[in-house]
């Protein structure tokens, strides 16, 4: 067992560990509604959202792709390099993870990652190394529109379902809308598996590649995708 044989365990260790904090600190922006509103209790909202988180990881794979060849150019290095790399930035990310979990602030795990990337990036390659055009289009873009676009949805929504249940008696109403935050609040779990277990499915990628086990155009290995899966389903069941 040489010593990048020993890296590549660390890096591997150390992405899942950034998934299962990712886990556990995103579980109450799925659930939060839910308990306060008495529709969950705290026990069964959050093993239901380890449970979506799961499912939703093996849905898609489009965001690993974003994440291994679209925010950070590094084709310029390899090997150990590439994965002190992707290493630097998975600690810069489970730091931002804790200390905002800590503090009950509300932040979000991918821009945490792609921050931590982009400064590896710079640090080891200078600002070549960073694909601007991506983290314009795929990371700041989204993070501005975001917040416009779920304000107009949720008031438009809360109007229209106002409009809807008026002259709905109050019984009823309040026992739909119940059912309605269980609903969503799975759906949003369920997006959260899909989207950020695959952050940490590009991040391996990157260290298998770096380490010369796979190829830049090799498929992410289904024991990849299962041990993210599992990964950040545990955040929500053990600390969520």
């Amino acid at each position: 067992m040489n010593a990048e044989f020993v890296l590549l365990l660390v890096v591997i260790g150390t992405a899942l560990a950034f998934d299962f904090t990712n886990g556990f600190h995103d579980t109450g922006n799925a659930m939060a509604t839910s308990i306060a509103t008495g529709a969950l209790t705290p026990e069964i909202a959050v093993t239901l959202s380890a449970v979506l988180n799961l499912v939703g990881a093996f849905l898609s794979v489009e965001v690993a792709a974003t994440v291994a060849t679209g925010v950070a150019d590094l084709g310029t290095v390899s090997g150990t390099t590439l994965m002190l790399v992707v290493f630097t930035g998975l600690i810069g990310s489970i730091l931002w993870n804790l200390i905002t979990w800590l503090f009950g602030l509300p932040s979000s795990s991918s821009h945490a990652l792609f921050g931590g990337l982009i400064g590896a990036a710079v640090a080891a390659i200078g600002l070549s190394g960073v694909v601007w055009e991506g983290v314009l289009g795929k990371v700041i873009i989204p993070a501005v529109l975001a917040p416009v676009v779920a304000a107009l949805v949720a008031a438009t929504g809360t109007w229209s379902v106002h409009r809807i249940t008026r002259s709905t008696p109050e019984p009823s109403a309040r026992k739909g809308f119940r059912t309605g935050q269980i609903g969503t609040a799975s759906l949003v779990s369920l997006a959260h598996g899909t989207n950020d277990a695959q952050k940490t499915m590009g991040v391996i990628f990157l260290a298998l590649v770096a380490h010369g086990t796979l190829g830049s155009g090799d498929e992410r290995p289904f024991w990849v995708k299962l041990s993210c899966a599992v990964a950040i389903a545990l955040g929500p069941d053990l600390g969520g």
